[in-house]
């Protein structure tokens, strides 16, 4: 599948991910020594912890701790340490909570107060310790990356737009210049020289520079400082998460797509979208329920809103929604754009956008085949027609199911133009070279993520 990168979403995932382990590993060994200390010592009828198979409960705790400390942003999100620690709070607050009522209804308290109590106050100070590592490391990666880029002067306008509006990207871009200015004669070494200046820690090059032999013999001695060498379509992969839009068309062809050319992963993939989408099937039928209810006394029209969208191998299907507008305007044989504040959508409509629970019907459309839960969203027929004339190459993106959620809604967020959906497709496309089980599974835990941090669209 070509070059990984050392994360799927930007340098700073890779330290994200250690995070989550170290978490996952300090919190449930913590929470074990609780139950143990109980099980041994604090209660008046002692136990064995783990030949009774009560340690489950303790495990279970941990692991909603962990969910719930990644829902509400922890650790990068936090502005500072009071904020981390309300964060953890409610983190462990629903994951007692949870627990409580799983317990409850199955009419077994195995996991004791002190436990939950004594964890509840222990591991705030882990919030903070975490905060400060991660915080700190963000920092300096902020501080020490810096990129000096020799590209052609309109990527090098691209490069620098993007890296401004990233989510994703860590780096400062110190400085730009193309193979022209910077090729040097003899023993000139402008190139050089312009990085040591900037105390650059990473050089990109674009196609021309690397066909350009004084430049990439300046690039070595570069290297040889200690100066990390990429690409522009790598560099746009590790850092932006994406592919530039002038390596589309070649790279597109240079990979292997799992779910077309990786059977074990195609049939895993579609076990796995059938048996959530049989999970939220009640989820689907209580909101339906309220939702009707609500329409009837204040919108009254459908409750499903129906759109023809175009899936797998082009193929057309119609995709379904809860209605959040109370009108539809549309232009031709499409659909407007829906902008933020949008006047169309209803109070009830408002509330199901920012929880993403208006896309809850399309787990039909996963039952039928048409969806995933993870992929390139499906788009109207009108607008693949019209960018499929601009580019022949984004048909590539109907060679997978489209999904629920992909790797273009965590990191743009939903198309309001034409040009956001240019933008989209460098998305789509880094999401089919890297597409896997991992993949998914990171971009799943995002989406969830979302309506806490962003409050929805």
């Amino acid at each position: 599948m070509g070059v990984r990168p050392p994360h799927p979403v930007g340098n700073r995932g890779l330290g994200m991910r250690r995070y989550v382990i170290a978490n996952t590993v300090v919190v449930t060994a913590w929470i074990q020594v609780l139950h143990w200390l109980h099980s041994e010592y604090i209660t008046y009828a002692p136990y064995d912890l783990y030949g009774s198979g009560r340690w489950i409960w303790s495990a279970a705790l941990a692991s909603a701790i962990g969910l719930a400390s990644y829902v509400t942003g922890l650790p990068e999100t936090p502005r500072n340490r009071f904020d981390a620690i309300i964060r953890m709070l409610a983190s462990i607050a629903f994951a007692i909570g949870a627990v409580s009522v799983a317990q409850l209804g199955l009419g077994s308290a195995l996991l004791p107060r002190f436990v939950m109590g004594t964890a509840a106050i222990t591991l705030l100070p882990w919030a903070v310790i975490a905060w400060n590592i991660t915080g700190d490391r963000a920092e300096r990666k902020a501080s020490s990356d810096r990129v000096v880029a020799v590209v052609e002067a309109d990527l090098g306008a691209e490069l620098r737009t993007e890296l401004t509006l990233s989510r994703l990207a860590e780096v400062t871009l110190a400085e730009t210049t193309t193979s022209t200015a910077i090729a040097g004669t003899g023993s000139d070494q402008p190139l050089v020289d312009l990085a040591r200046s900037h105390s650059a820690t990473i050089l990109v090059l674009d196609g021309l520079a690397q066909a350009t032999p004084s430049v990439v013999h300046q690039a070595a001695i570069l290297h040889e400082d200690g100066i990390r060498i990429r690409t522009l379509s790598l560099f746009y992969e590790q850092w932006l998460g994406k592919l530039p839009l002038a390596d589309l068309e070649r790279v597109g062809l240079m990979f292997d797509i799992q779910e077309v050319h990786h059977t074990f992963y195609a049939r895993a993939k579609r076990l796995v979208d059938s048996l959530v989408a049989l999970i939220l099937l009640p989820v689907l039928g209580v909101v339906a329920a309220i939702s009707l209810l609500i329409n009837a006394a204040t919108d009254r029209g459908p409750l499903l809103y129906r759109q023809l969208r175009v899936g797998k191998d082009g193929e057309p299907f119609e995709i379904l929604k809860f209605r959040t507008m109370s009108t539809r305007t549309t232009t031709g044989d499409r659909d407007e754009w829906t902008t933020e504040n949008d006047a169309r959508i209803t109070p009830l409509g408002r509330i199901l956008r920012q929880s993403h629970l208006d896309e809850l019907p399309q787990i039909l459309n996963i039952f039928r085949g048409e969806l995933s839960i993870v992929g390139p969203r499906p788009e109207q027929v009108a607008y693949v027609d019209e960018l499929g004339e601009k580019f022949e190459f984004y048909r590539l993106r109907h060679m997978v199911r489209p999904g629920l959620t992909g790797w273009a809604q965590i990191n743009l967020g939903y198309a309001a133009t034409d040009s956001d959906a240019l933008q989209k497709l460098q998305y789509d496309f880094y999401y089919l070279r890297h597409q896997g089980l991992w993949t998914d599974l990171q971009i799943l835990a995002r989406t969830i993520r979302m309506p806490v941090l962003l409050g929805g669209r």
